[in-house]
């Protein structure tokens, strides 16, 4: 099962969450930032629906394959405070 980490940065100024090397916008404050991050996370492990999905790869060659919807990513939430 993969796994998905959210870590709580300062960023811009002000705080934000950063998932695999990506960030969040920025939020005031660190409670704003934990909340918004915590809020995405658990949205993240929702159930979705089985479908088909088409994908081009790095090499432009195309691919199909059937995503499960129930096929969710574990999810952590990393904050040094």
């Amino acid at each position: 099962m993969a796994e998905v980490t959210y870590e709580i940065v300062e960023h811009d100024g002000g705080w934000a969450y950063k998932v695999d090397g990506v960030f969040s916008e920025p939020f005031p404050t660190h409670a704003d930032a934990l909340a918004a991050a915590q809020a995405a996370a658990e949205e993240q492990t929702v159930p979705g629906h089985t479908e088909v999905i088409e994908y081009e790869d790095e090499k432009g060659r195309w691919h199909t394959e059937t995503a499960r919807g129930s096929d969710r990513p574990q999810t952590h939430i990393k904050d040094k405070l």
